[in-house]
């Protein structure tokens, strides 16, 4: 039998739907994409991985449905191995200045979801990684702990990241309280916002996708929206109307926060990434 008839049938004992196609779609950095079509002329996006790990994805989600307003595909099957979310209508497009205006709105009405304390009940994936969320009373103490020491980590085992490099980030996190104040309070972040998971349909933003959940300063998910211009200018004027930014965001903190990700993609794809990592490092500590 082939694949996509075992997984036709796994589909409609999930969902309860026949299934009259199934196809592949881009995307899914841990998991295989399909758009599938049932014979009510309804549709859903399927994700499947073999290796597990899909169930969490779905956590995420639901938790941001739960807590928030953020744009969402509903899901509608959560198991480690096979998730089934509602079908958003998309183009592939780049938002607007007015879609983009919107994603602000929606993104600083997220980041007003707060609670004590950094981090999530529960650990998230972000790319497949790991993420660890154990809760830290402060925002430096968690961002040095559980995101540059635990990533610079896999960095280097990965063989991503050289010792040199891994030393300098060691020192940076010595003294990163000299270049990280805290927040106001913690907000919730939906964690991975580049375009591959912005759905945009005419312009606007329809929908979110792929969340790395957590509770952090906000301003890391704006470093990470630069890093590969997922939004610009109008993203930004109109974010500030409703969230204005700390003084010392664009000039260092960005950079700083964008370490993360950069730790993530050098983890995870090498090439370039560990020689970004380590040129940020060594504007902060030489």
């Amino acid at each position: 039998m082939r694949l996509s008839d075992d997984l036709s049938d796994r589909i409609e004992r999930a969902h309860g739907r026949r299934v009259v196609g199934v196809d592949a779609l881009s995307g899914g950095c841990v998991a295989d994409v399909r758009a599938v079509r049932f014979a009510d002329g309804s549709r859903c996006v399927a994700k499947i991985a073999r290796a597990g790990g899909l169930a969490i994805e779905g956590w995420m989600l639901g938790y941001l449905t739960e807590h928030s307003r953020l744009p969402l595909p509903t899901v509608l099957h959560c198991e480690d191995t096979l998730l089934l979310l509602e079908h958003v209508a998309n183009d592939g497009g780049r938002a607007d200045a007015a879609g983009e205006r919107g994603a602000a709105d929606d993104l600083a009405e997220l980041h007003s979801v707060t609670r004590r304390g950094f981090g999530l009940e529960r650990d998230t994936v972000i790319g497949g990684l790991p993420q660890p969320n154990q809760m830290a009373p402060t925002w430096v103490e968690f961002f040095r702990d559980r995101r540059l020491l635990f990533m610079g980590n896999r960095a280097l085992a990965a063989g991503a990241l050289s010792s040199a490099a891994f030393g300098r980030l060691e020192h940076l996190c010595a003294r990163l309280d000299a270049f990280v104040d805290e927040p106001c309070a913690p907000a919730l972040v939906h964690g991975d916002v580049w375009s591959g998971n912005v759905l945009v349909r005419a312009g606007s933003v329809v929908a979110f996708v792929d969340p790395a959940i957590y509770y952090a300063d906000a301003e890391i998910e704006l470093a990470f929206i630069t890093l590969f211009s997922s939004f610009g200018d109008a993203f930004f004027d109109r974010y500030r109307e409703r969230h204005p930014l700390r003084p010392g965001f664009f000039e260092v903190r960005r950079d700083l926060y964008n370490l993360y990700p950069l730790l993530v993609h050098a983890t995870l794809f090498g090439g370039g990434y560990g020689a970004a990592v380590a040129r940020t490092l060594e504007r902060f500590v030489g």
